[in-house]
């Protein structure tokens, strides 16, 4: 691997085997959730992955780690720190088949319209205001720049038909998100819970759906999670 020079607040983490992933304790920092959907996700031969939303390429780098076998990755991310941080841990890995696009999703560009067979997203899922934390970070966990709404469309347009659209979202959501995938032409097919004890109830749903599927609801055994680091 070739060396890197790290800018202020940046360190190397694991991101899978002798693979590092470059993270900034200044800014957002992935989270359990991540790790969860790339490996709830299900890859084809020879997907084409979009990872939307996707901060410093946690979700679709871990995913590709995991699936060698699909044909390239994606990572759309609208924060030019997160997209650069992104790009650096691809050159670092020597990952060939991935590319990083520094975009809004509203903004993304026509020519990736029905290109992809799968789009993965960590979107951020909270409701609220800024609060007591930066402005980068709340972006990352609040819908201020972007809604669920928009993601799913945004999902649609970019998915090929029969593509697939994994997501990971509040488990509190689950009406909302299930409506609006049924409403946008994109069918739920498997549904998984994620509860941090065995006992407690959930906090966190992951949906995979397809594009122009048919109807069909595959619900997985609950997921327990006791290092919750979710966000």
């Amino acid at each position: 691997m070739p060396n890197i020079q790290l800018l202020p607040g940046e360190c190397l983490e694991e991101l899978f085997g002798d693979k590092k992933i470059i993270q900034n304790t200044e800014l957002y920092r992935f989270t359990s959730d991540s790790i969860l959907l790339s490996r709830f996700a299900r890859a084809k031969l020879n997907d084409n992955v979009a990872d939307f939303c996707s901060g410093s390429g946690i979700v679709g780098l871990h995913f590709l780690c995991l699936n060698g076998h699909i044909s390239g990755v994606t990572l759309f991310e609208m924060q030019p720190a997160l997209s650069d941080m992104s790009a650096r841990t691809v050159e670092y890995n020597g990952f060939e088949n991935v590319k990083v696009v520094c975009s809004r999703l509203q903004d993304i560009g026509r020519e990736y319209d029905d290109k992809f067979s799968l789009v993965l997203c960590n979107p951020p899922y909270e409701r609220g205001g800024l609060e007591n934390i930066t402005y980068e970070k709340a972006i990352c966990r609040k819908e201020i720049t972007i809604t669920l709404p928009e993601i799913v469309d945004a999902a649609y347009k970019k998915l090929k038909y029969g593509g697939r659209f994994a997501l990971v979202n509040r488990a509190d959501r689950l009406a909302e998100v299930i409506y609006l995938l049924k409403d946008r032409g994109l069918e739920p097919k498997r549904l998984q819970f994620v509860s941090g004890t065995k006992e407690g109830k959930p906090y966190l749903i992951m949906v995979e759906s397809t594009k122009g599927g048919k109807p069909g609801l595959e619900l997985l055994p609950t997921i327990v999670n006791s290092s919750v680091r979710s966000g």
